[in-house]
């Protein structure tokens, strides 16, 4: 009944969209789909941009908050801001996605996925979300999809300042500015935020509270030798948060990213870009000596070329890795290297567009891996396409699965073989409705086995979805909606896997009045179920406003959960319920 109700209207605020003017909309550039820059239209994969308007409307504090209003991304989180939170993106586990920071992966070493819990919209310009498996262009992880994270870089020379509150006590603050002239740019954004927090647990009345301190910064100059770039994120703050006896404890982290980028012209139809990065994911236990920590080290080349209708790339990439951990009166220090080759081919010629990616993997903890992809896309038409797409991917056991608790350096990787079908009818030049299918079958999962309670290869999942979507882009108004229904099984016994409904609606809906804008986000989640435990399904309303006064000052407001909904994405973890929050912000440009 409630899916259908919002169902309903959806489809009442869609024949508005039917008459509204067709003017066309500005082209959207993306880099994740195929690591080269080319056209969203272009791209066969489905692919999402949350660009730094909506980025802005939204009045998020992390990444997650901007994540859970877009379809096929399930969150699981342990309470309010900064606890721990996990994406499930289609069905598949937690840490099948591969999050990226300029392109950098940040997915750590130790166990879990990377701690988007951390990283501050304020540093954000756009993120770019590729549902299906990317392992033929990334490597491990990538079995559900890639979101890659792009920081703010400088249009012209600006200077930003802001700071709000809301409930939970929470503060905010934070600075950005860049210059840009002919041959250089640089840019910083810092952000700070801290908030008491609220109950998390419905069992205790201890509220967890939660401080973070973002900042980004960049500099790019045109030397003879091509565009040389060196950029730097950092989060560092604490979490409290309650242990498994609702004991309140708390922890210090820190998670960064640093890159030098050297992006080369060779000639009209050829280009190389290198990129050296660093990454550091640690925390530390206060109450305690236990801490985790992982570094990584990579290269990563890529050379392009273009041969007639073909878009041709092929690269390596080398990385060193050192994962630590100390928990308990044990831990482990072990080293992990990785080396591997790629190639890829994107073509396009009239109605037809394919892209072909493989990559081989060479781990020296168990050996390599071949992953691949193959997609085909075909015009019928000015309006409607068609499209198809497989593909290989592979995620690699991270150290704590070979030497943590119950670990096994024997295991293999899991493999995940993908199916996706597509297809898009475009009514006009503003409106879209698509249709896509996907299966996923997962092999070699690696879970305990009770008998000796020692990790192996001895899971396998199958995925099967549908996602139906619509989209209008106007010049006052914007409308997206998707309807999403899926089945997350264990292939051996049957049984959900843990923290994915079957099925989800989202609604997101922006109007402006003159220089104003208001917007509406709706999530009507289905059920979960977590190792017996029934999550019941919910229905999340927010609502964001943005007040501009004169060409400067702006206030942004947000009106989180206004029907006040108790419900939780993670057993025995509550969510907040109604909030409010303001931002006033002052832009010179």
């Amino acid at each position: 009944m409630l899916f259908r109700r919002l169902v309903i209207i959806g489809a009442m605020l869609a024949p508005s969209c039917l008459f509204a003017s067709d003017n066309e909309p500005a082209d959207v550039i993306v880099v994740t789909a195929t690591r080269s820059a080319m056209s969203l239209t272009d791209t066969i994969v489905p692919v999402t941009v949350i660009g730094r308007d909506r980025i802005e409307q939204s009045l998020a504090t992390d990444l997650a908050e901007l994540l859970r209003f877009e379809a096929g991304l399930d969150l699981g989180r342990n309470g309010g801001p900064g606890q721990a939170t996990s994406i499930f993106m289609r069905g598949t586990e937690s840490n099948h996605t591969l999050i990226l920071v300029d392109g950098v992966r940040i997915n750590p070493g130790t166990i879990g996925g990377a701690a988007i819990q951390h990283i501050d919209p304020e540093v954000i310009e756009r993120v770019e979300i590729v549902r299906g498996s990317r392992s033929s262009l990334y490597g491990t992880d990538a079995i559900g999809g890639v979101i890659n994270v792009i920081t703010r870089r400088a249009t012209a020379d600006y200077l930003e300042v802001g700071g709000g509150g809301g409930s939970y006590g929470t503060q905010t603050g934070y600075l950005s500015g860049g210059m840009k002239g002919a041959n250089g740019e640089f840019g910083l954004t810092v952000n700070w935020q801290e908030t008491d927090g609220y109950e998390i647990s419905p069992a205790s009345e201890i509220e967890r509270g939660y401080e973070n301190l973002s900042a980004n910064i960049y500099g790019s100059r045109s030397l003879g030798i091509g565009d040389v770039t060196l950029r730097h994120w950092r989060a560092n703050g604490t979490v409290e948060y309650l242990d498994f006896f609702l004991s309140p404890l708390d922890q210090d982290y820190v998670n960064s990213s640093t890159a030098l980028e050297l992006d080369s012209a060779i000639g009209d139809r050829s280009r190389s870009k290198l990129i050296l990065s660093y990454i550091v994911d640690e925390i530390d236990q206060n109450q305690g000596d236990d801490f985790v920590r992982s570094e990584r080290a990579t290269l990563d080349w890529q050379y392009s070329h273009a041969v007639g209708e073909h878009a041709l790339a092929a690269g390596v990439y080398l990385s060193d890795e050192d994962a630590s951990t100390f928990s308990f009166g044990s831990g482990f220090d072990e080293g992990t290297s990785a080396r591997a080759v790629f190639a890829q081919d994107y073509f396009a010629h009239g109605p037809h567009r394919a892209f072909f990616a493989g990559r081989y993997t060479d781990y020296d903890s168990f050996g390599g891996e071949f992953t691949w992809n193959a997609e085909y896309a075909y015009d019928i038409g000015e309006n409607w396409t068609v499209s198809a797409g497989l593909g290989h991917a592979f995620r690699a056991p991270d150290a704590t699965d070979r030497y943590g608790f119950g670990g096994n350096s024997e295991l293999r990787p899991e493999v995940a073989d993908e199916l996706q079908l597509g297809t898009e009818f475009r009514i006009g030049l503003r409106q879209s409705v698509r249709l896509e299918l996907y299966g996923h079958d997962i092999d070699d999962l690696i879970e305990f086995d009770l008998a000796d309670f020692t990790l192996r290869n001895i899971g396998r999942a199958e995925i099967r979805g549908a996602q139906l979507g619509y989209e209008f882009t106007g010049e006052t108004f914007s409308l997206r909606a998707d309807l999403l229904k899926q089945s997350a099984d264990n292939a051996s016994d049957g049984q959900r896997l843990p923290r994915r409904p079957e099925e989800s609606l989202t609604i997101n809906y922006l109007q402006n009045l003159g220089p104003h804008r208001f917007g509406i986000s709706v999530l009507a989640s289905g059920d979960r179920d977590e190792f017996g435990v029934k999550l019941p399904g919910y229905v999340l309303a927010n609502l964001t406003g943005q007040l501009a006064f004169g060409s400067n000052w702006q206030v942004n407001l947000r009106l989180e959960n206004i029907f006040d909904r108790e419900y939780e994405t993670a057993a025995n973890f509550r969510m907040q319920g109604r909030s409010a929050y303001a931002e006033l912000k002052y832009r010179w440009q």
